[in-house]
């Protein structure tokens, strides 16, 4: 694995050096990037009380069980839609790959692995960004990229609100982490990963 990229950060306020009466170089602190998994669904595709299991905000802790099946919860939240469920077909996985890959180079997060899958996307990526900022842009620059290449309507739900965030401070869990996301997920779709 390549060694993190560091930021800088200066640790004393401009009042604190203005008080100190005299000029002082910036000291700085170096924070490494963080790897992280990230998953995130499409709309309407993975819903409370869903036989597949889900996680609620009362349920979210790491180890927790997943939400057991309730058809009236589920039948609750679909009711809530006012769009039917997005899925992706290869053309819509396809360009949603290509954002992600585009939006990692310009931000310089260094995007691991990615499966696109129909009605899902994982990503490992390594960013000096919380997880949540990183999944919130890939999301939004992919809603952007699709509509650029008019695949469906501007006002289309693509997106389930949040997602899954899961922080990876060891080796073996990039690894693991990479291996679950490139060849766990049955069937190839639009699958990328960094190459060594």
């Amino acid at each position: 694995m390549v060694a993190a990229p560091m930021r800088s950060c200066a640790f004393r306020s401009r009042d604190q050096r203005e008080r100190s009466g005299r000029k002082e170089r910036l000291q700085f602190v170096r924070f490494p990037a963080v790897i992280h998994l990230i998953t995130f669904a499409c709309y309407g595709c993975h819903l409370h009380g869903d036989a597949a299991g889900s996680v609620d905000r009362a349920h979210n802790l790491p180890g927790s069980r997943l939400l057991e099946a309730r058809p009236g919860r589920v039948a609750a939240e679909l009711r809530k839609m006012d769009q039917p469920p997005y899925e992706m077909d290869r053309s819509r996985r396809e360009v949603v790959l290509a954002a992600l890959l585009e939006r990692c180079q310009q931000r310089q997060w260094t995007l691991l692995a990615a499966h696109v899958r129909t009605n899902h996307v994982h990503m490992v990526v390594e960013a000096e960004a919380r997880p949540e900022r990183v999944m919130n842009d890939v999301k939004s620059y992919a809603s952007r990229r699709l509509n650029q290449m008019r695949l469906d309507e501007p006002a289309r739900k693509r997106w389930a609100r949040h997602g899954s965030t899961r922080w990876l401070w060891k080796p073996e869990h990039v690894s693991a982490a990479i291996r679950y996301v490139v060849d766990e997920q049955g069937e190839a779709m639009a699958v990328f990963e960094e190459s060594s």
